[in-house]
């Protein structure tokens, strides 16, 4: 089975092509450019070179959130196109649970965590020891002074994944001495392993057709809580 697995879901962007268990191509590109840009053409230069017709896509995967809002909305409204037209099933994957793949198989937590600014991120984790993760708890929001103390109660190693990784590492590493920063390369979301991720929600059947594919916010949008405060004032 041949998955199309993209992921818009922060400042880096990738796109992947996962079949059977093995990655056969992936592109990633962290430039600062935006996804309405990037994104496409890394698409279609990964197929040509893995010589797929996208008519062979079986499914198509991507980080349904949590994650920048007008990124997520950009790798969901390629896939629901893209599946559209062939008529083919999406998977949407939690953006936390996908970094959790970058490291599977480490006898480790993984602890991933998005800036979600005011001194919160977006967090879930993980048990990687197996070798497919085991999700600890659901995906947050959550204060970061919040989650050091839920890690105190973890003795396992804890490696933090993801762009709130190096905050997070630089705020708790005094307090807890079992967490580890992951290498630059393992540490951020990646399309193939949003692709090993949909392999198993797949086999699952936890699939979807491209009109049920939408984002999985953890907050209101800025704009929106911003209006909201401006309205309580006012009362």
């Amino acid at each position: 089975m041949k998955i199309l697995a993209l992921d818009t879901s922060a400042k880096s962007a990738s796109a992947a092509l996962v079949e059977d268990g093995t990655i056969k191509g992936e592109n990633f590109i962290n430039t600062m450019l935006t996804h309405s840009e990037t994104l496409m053409p890394m698409t279609d230069y990964l197929l040509k070179n893995t010589k797929t017709a996208l008519n062979e896509i079986d499914c198509f995967a991507v980080t349904c959130g949590p994650g920048s809002f007008t990124g997520l909305r950009i790798g969901i409204a390629a896939v629901k196109g893209m599946a559209f037209a062939l008529q083919k099933p999406c998977v949407a994957v939690s953006t936390l649970e996908s970094m959790a793949y970058n490291l599977s198989g480490e006898n480790t937590v993984i602890c991933a965590v998005m800036d979600a600014r005011r001194s919160q991120v977006y967090n879930a984790l993980f048990d990687v020891s197996q070798k497919e993760p085991v999700r600890l708890c659901e995906d947050r929001a959550l204060q970061i002074d919040e989650l050091a103390e839920e890690l105190k109660n973890i003795d396992k190693k804890i490696v933090l994944v993801g762009d709130g990784a190096k905050l997070c590492f630089d705020k708790m590493s005094d307090k807890l001495n079992n967490i580890t920063l992951a290498n630059e390369n393992v540490r951020y979301q990646r399309a193939s392993s949003v692709g090993m991720a949909a392999e198993k929600l797949y086999a699952n059947g936890q699939v979807l057709t491209p009109s049920q594919l939408m984002p999985k916010y953890l907050r209101l949008p800025q704009a929106q809580r911003e209006l909201m405060a401006k309205q309580s004032l006012k009362k």
